[in-house]
């Protein structure tokens, strides 16, 4: 049996799913099995998978497309190891990533359940200083919080956008706990990875190693009122754990305006930009992502005046919630 169950989840993604998988097959620690779920490709996505000559990988296909986290959970399901990792089919891990997550949890006792790494973000088609921009107001948080291992007091900064893991593609855990928190919520089309993490939590512990393991190839996000919609669902199915860390401090509901807000700029919709920004839980240190948000929407053709109007706003509001 193996140490450790590797679930790739992919759709369509041949001509990228040899990055994924080959990063898996350099790992230093190579006690794992590699679980590629292809949900329903009408690509080469079966001929890229069976093509290598590697007794650890293994090729679960669907009949039809079902979505990534019915295709995380068949992973899980198929599973022999003792703990299960996660990677999207358009992200990479670096040689150590698996490595270190079990150094890092090895002599914990039987509360930590989990463990997550530092990860980098390229933004394809960017060069330069645009693309380093890029990648730096799109990757882990404005305000990340210092707490980065522990159990239910990780909550809030879950819910409350302080703590970004990357779960998707960062995420070890032990197979057993990936199983009594029945997978991923098949019923959620965004914030899969919050959801899981938090119902991992409260599990048991997270670790932490500080280091750029994975790099994270942004592929963009959903339309603003796709967001908005989920965004409803994802608060209303964990409304007891909004309301206590609300209780203990957490401004949740205005750091998901927040990222609302940066959704609707991004589009050039600056009435609705503003709207959610007056509702949001805004710092100086994150005016600068709004900036791009906002000259995003603004290159799209949209109003160059309500852009500027955005940036203001946003400054105004910083510096009320200081």
């Amino acid at each position: 049996m193996p140490t450790v169950s590797v679930v790739i989840p992919t759709y369509n993604r041949a001509e990228l799913l040899s990055r994924a998988i080959d990063s898996v097959l350099a790992q230093t620690y190579d006690d794992f099995e590699l679980v590629v779920v292809d949900d329903g490709s009408t690509d080469d996505t079966e001929a890229v998978v069976t093509g290598y000559d590697d007794d650890r990988v293994r090729y679960l296909p669907h009949e039809t497309n079902r979505g990534a986290n019915p295709a995380r959970n068949t992973g899980i399901e198929a599973a022999e190891g003792e703990y299960v990792a996660f990677l999207d089919s358009d992200d990479e891990w670096r040689p150590r990533k698996l490595e270190a997550q079990l150094d890092r949890l090895d002599g914990t006792d039987d509360e930590w359940v989990a463990v997550y790494c530092d990860y980098e973000v390229t933004v394809p088609g960017a060069s330069g200083a645009l693309r380093e921009t890029a990648a730096e107001l799109l990757s882990a948080g404005d305000d990340a919080d210092a707490t980065v291992e522990g159990g239910e007091d990780l909550v809030g900064p879950t819910l409350a956008d302080t703590l970004h893991t990357g779960a998707g593609s960062t995420l070890l855990v032990r197979t057993e706990v990936a199983r009594r928190i029945d997978g991923f919520d098949e019923d959620l089309d965004w914030f899969q990875d919050p959801d899981f993490l938090l119902r991992v939590l409260l599990e048991g512990k997270l670790a932490h190693v500080p280091e750029e393991l994975v790099v994270r190839h942004y592929s963009g996000s959903p339309d603003a009122d796709t967001a908005a919609a989920a965004d409803v669902e994802f608060l209303d199915k964990h409304a007891d754990l909004v309301r206590e860390s609300e209780r203990r401090g957490y401004d949740v509901s205005g750091a998901h305006n927040l990222v609302l807000a940066k959704y609707y700029l991004r589009e050039g919709r600056f009435l609705p930009g503003l709207t959610k920004l007056y509702q949001a839980s805004v710092t100086p240190r994150q005016v600068p992502s709004l900036v791009w948000f906002a000259a995003t929407g603004s290159r799209r053709g949209r109003s160059a005046v309500l852009a500027a109007s955005a940036l203001a706003f946003a400054m105004l509001v910083a510096r009320r919630s200081r």
